[in-house]
C-alpha cells in the first residue's frame, strides 16, 4: 500500500473555484490540435465513455483524466463548462460478457459502471453533468433512424435502417481496405449482402433469441454503436458539442460515423467544433486493449501509489500521442510530483502563472506547464497543482 511518504502541500482555494485574476484572461482562447475554440457562455464536451464489461485499466483512464482536464482549463479562464460521459450498456460485446459470466447483463453492467466511478473518484475525475445511458435512449435511436429514413441518408431491409456511410469512408483519409479493416475490427460487418456499400452502417438491426430487444417500427431489435452516441449527444447538447473527445482508437469509424448521422439529421456542420483523441496507451508493445488482455488496471495503481501520481502520469506528455507504459514511470511522475510540491512552497515569480496559463492553453501543454511552474514557484506552482487536480 502507498505509505503516505510522499510530501503533500495543501492548497488554499478549493478545485472547484481556481481562476485567472481579474483581466488575466480576458482574450484568452483555448486551442486544440492547432484548432482556436473560443466559447461565448457555456462549452460543451462530450466524451465517449465506458462500455462496462470490464474494470477500469490505464487506457480508459487515459481519456477520462484528460477530458477532465480539458473542463478545468476553460474553468480557469472563466469559461462554464458541462460535460456529458455516456455508457454504453447496449452492446453485443456487453451481452456475450455478461452470458460468459452467468449474469444478468443489466446487473452485470450496473457492477461494472459502479468500479468504474470508483477509479473515477480516486482519480479526481469530477462527475459529468449528464451520464447518459443507452438503454435510456433507445426512442432517441428509434427517432434518429427515422429522421435518415425521412431525408435519404438510410435505408431500410429486412428489418434494418442502414446510414448511407461510403462518404463517410471516402473523408477518413484512409486507404480502403484500411477503413475496411479499421470497421471489422470494431464489430462491423463490411461484407453484409444487404447492404448497398460496404460502409454503410446499422443505426437499428432485428434482435435475435438471448439478445436485447425493443419494440420498433421495423419489429423488435436494438440500436447500432455509432447511432448510440450521435442519439445520446443529440439528446443532451442538441446540434452540436463544442469538443468531441475520446481515445484516438475512435475516429474512425465511431466518431466518424457518430457526426456524419448529426449532420445528416441537423443540417449543421461540423457537428464538433474540435477533437480532444487522446493518443492509445500500449503495453508490451500492442495497445492496451480487454481484447489482447496486456491490461494495467487502474485500481491496482491505486493500491501501490497515490492518485495524484498515477494522475500526472497521465497528464505529463502530450495528450495526441500514443506511448508505452512501464513500471518505471510511475517512481518517474512521483519525482515530478514532488518537485511540483516543493515549488508550491516557496516564494515565486509572480509572472510566472501567466506562463502556466498560456501553456495550458496552447494545446493543453502539460509538460510545458510543469517546467513554468517548478521554474516560477510560489502562485504558479500552486495554481498548476489546482488546475491539474494534484493536490
Amino acid at each position: 500500500m502507498h505509505d503516505g511518504a510522499m510530501t503533500s502541500y495543501s492548497v488554499a482555494a478549493p478545485v472547484s473555484s481556481f481562476g485567472l485574476a481579474r483581466g488575466e484572461g480576458e482574450g484568452a482562447v483555448l486551442r486544440l490540435a492547432g484548432v482556436a475554440v473560443p466559447v461565448v457562455g457555456t462549452a460543451r464536451v462530450y466524451t465517449c465513455g465506458i462500455t462496462p464489461y470490464d474494470v477500469t485499466h490505464l487506457g480508459h483512464a487515459a481519456t477520462f483524466v484528460w477530458s477532465d482536464l480539458l473542463a478545468s482549463v476553460w474553468r480557469l479562464c472563466g469559461v462554464v463548462t458541462v460535460a456529458s460521459r455516456n455508457v454504453t450498456d447496449v452492446d453485443d460485446v456487453l451481452t456475450r460478457a455478461a452470458g460468459a459470466r452467468g449474469s444478468d447483463v443489466d446487473q452485470f453492467a450496473l457492477q461494472q459502471e459502479f468500479l468504474f466511478d470508483k477509479d473515477m473518484t480516486a482519480l479526481l475525475v469530477r462527475r459529468p453533468a449528464h451520464e447518459p445511458r443507452a438503454r435510456h435512449h433507445v426512442e432517441a435511436v428509434q427517432q434518429l433512424a427515422a429522421a435518415l429514413l425521412a431525408g435519404g441518408a438510410g435505408y431500410l431491409r429486412d428489418g434494418f435502417v442502414y446510414f448511407r456511410g461510403a462518404e463517410v469512408a471516402a473523408r477518413s483519409g484512409l486507404s480502403r481496405e484500411e477503413a475496411l479493416a479499421r470497421c471489422a475490427e470494431y464489430g462491423d460487418d463490411p461484407q453484409d449482402p444487404r447492404r448497398d456499400d460496404p460502409f454503410d452502417v446499422a443505426v437499428w438491426r432485428p434482435s435475435g433469441a438471448g439478445e436485447p430487444a425493443w419494440p420498433s417500427p421495423w419489429g423488435p431489435g436494438r440500436p447500432g454503436w455509432h447511432a448510440e452516441c450521435a442519439a445520446m449527444a443529440l439528446s443532451v447538447f442538441g446540434a452540436s458539442v463544442d469538443v468531441l473527445a475520446g481515445g484516438e482508437d475512435l475516429v474512425f469509424p465511431h466518431h466518424a460515423y457518430q457526426a456524419a448521422m448529426a449532420e445528416a439529421v441537423t443540417g449543421v456542420a461540423p457537428f464538433a467544433r474540435a477533437r480532444l483523441q487522446v493518443g492509445a496507451v500500449h503495453q508490451d508493445g500492442a495497445k492496451m486493449a480487454k481484447s489482447t488482455g496486456n491490461l494495467t488496471l487502474v485500481a491496482d495503481l491505486l493500491g501501490a501509489h497515490s492518485p495524484a501520481a498515477v494522475r500526472l502520469l497521465l497528464l505529463d506528455r502530450p495528450w495526441r500521442s500514443a506511448w508505452e507504459y512501464r513500471p518505471a514511470d510511475l517512481d518517474t511522475a512521483a519525482a515530478r510530483l514532488e518537485q511540483l510540491y516543493a515549488a508550491a512552497g516557496r516564494l515565486g515569480d509572480a509572472d510566472a502563472t501567466a506562463a502556466v496559463t498560456a501553456a495550458l492553453l496552447a494545446d493543453l501543454d502539460v509538460p510545458r506547464a510543469i517546467e513554468a511552474a517548478v521554474d516560477g514557484g510560489g502562485e504558479a506552482a500552486r495554481l498548476l497543482l489546482r488546475v491539474l487536480a494534484l493536490a
